[in-house]
């Protein structure tokens, strides 16, 4: 942290003889108290800000998202350092790696990972990966999508150094500072490290960003927005929905893994006009049936932890939250998406009781929220896909 500069001495200077006024030194001028006062507060809360940006954020989730572009849509976050401990994996060695990623898999926690596939290439060749990052979350915006994640250095002074040079090694242009700026690569550079190795990697990979400063690395195939999202970090979000949908799911536990959706994109993704002819028939009349349907102004599927911990087997607790414009609309939405739980899923096959299980659903303001019991299986993947349940605009 920068220090307060010396604000010098004072000294009596003979002229004519004489005592004269204290005088300073010269370059530095003499405030009023109470301006300077304020003037040495605002240096101080400047410093804190650029160097605990994110330290306000509560939760490892609100870090993540607070770290994301500003026209990010879709968010998918997992916490690594969460999924791990909830796995029960301590070590650091490939075995410890791929345990996390097999067992990982089996629990439905890494499917919003967007590195899974590319791991072992980045434990080997670019010093972090799942086995030692907090949190990933990937973010996909109207301009592009990017990955960070939180590889914490500790009192390692070194990491981030030792990044720069596994960088530089594997044929990256460094910035002017190694370990705060964009490291250009390219495909050429992927495809060259995956033929080397014979290891799978990651198309986001074509360029790396290091923060160290905020204990961050940023990954995109696009290098001018990788450079828009080093350049605007902190900003995160400003969407209220995002934002309830986000609490909503801090306030229920640790979340494991997270998809969060904008209420524009959850109108895309979650809409019955992307389900088949037949199937949006069907979910049609089921939704007549069920009653009001109101378009979401944000919305969030999570695993969270909960009992089960150490168990690779055990499954997590999922909370569903949706956003609304008013407590009327959620209201309504609740009783509706629980009857809706209760049915068939047209455009997934069978039924969503063979799924799931509602265990509890609740309102809080304009956010209802379902807490759903799963059954074995890709329950995230699966459900955060479905074009009835959730459907945002029909």
């Amino acid at each position: 942290m920068s220090q307060r500069p010396d604000p010098g001495t004072t000294s009596t200077s003979p002229d004519d003889g004489s005592a004269t006024e204290p005088q300073r030194r010269r370059g530095l001028r003499s405030l009023p108290p109470p301006v300077l006062a304020l003037l040495v507060l605002a240096v101080l809360v400047l410093v804190l800000v650029g160097l605990t940006r994110f330290a306000p954020q509560a939760t490892s989730l609100q870090q993540a998202v607070a770290a994301t572009p500003a026209d990010t849509q879709r968010w998918s976050f997992t916490d690594w350092e969460a999924v791990r401990e909830r796995l029960g994996v301590v070590g650091t060695d490939p075995a410890d790696l791929e345990a996390l990623l097999d067992d990982g898999y089996d629990a439905d926690l890494t499917s919003r990972s967007g590195l899974v596939e590319a791991a072992t290439l980045l434990d080997e060749v670019y010093g972090w990966s799942p086995l030692t990052a907090d949190w990933e979350v990937l973010a996909q915006g109207t301009q592009g999508a990017v990955e960070v994640l939180r590889v914490p250095a500790g009192p390692d002074e070194d990491l981030y150094p030792g990044f720069a040079d596994a960088l530089s090694a594997a044929g990256y242009t460094a910035p002017s500072d190694p370990t705060s700026g964009v490291w250009a690569g390219g495909d050429d550079v992927v495809a060259a490290l995956e033929s080397s190795t014979g290891l799978q990697g990651a198309p986001q990979l074509a360029h790396v960003a290091l923060l160290a400063d905020d204990d961050l690395v940023l990954l995109s195939d696009n290098r001018a927005y990788l450079e828009d999202a080093v350049a605007g970090i902190g900003e995160g979000t400003d969407d209220a929905g995002v934002t309830d949908a986000l609490d909503a799911v801090d306030a229920a536990g640790t979340p494991l893994s997270v998809a969060l959706l904008t209420g524009s994109q959850a109108c895309t993704e979650l809409s019955m006009a992307e389900a088949d002819p037949s199937d949006e028939e069907v979910g049609a009349s089921l939704i007549a049936q069920a009653g009001d349907l109101d378009p979401l102004a944000g919305w969030a599927m999570a695993a969270l932890d909960g009992d089960g911990a150490g168990d690779p087997e055990a499954g997590a607790d999922v909370l569903v939250a949706m956003a609304f414009e008013n407590e009327d609309q959620a209201t309504d939405n609740a009783t509706t998406r629980a009857t809706l739980a209760s049915g068939e899923a047209p455009g997934q096959g069978g039924t969503f009781p063979e799924r799931f299980s509602v265990e509890e659903t609740a309102v809080d303001g304009d956010v209802a929220t379902l807490r759903l019991d799963p059954a074995d299986g890709p329950f995230l993947s699966d459900l955060s896909e479905g074009p009835l349940l959730f459907a945002a605009c029909r």
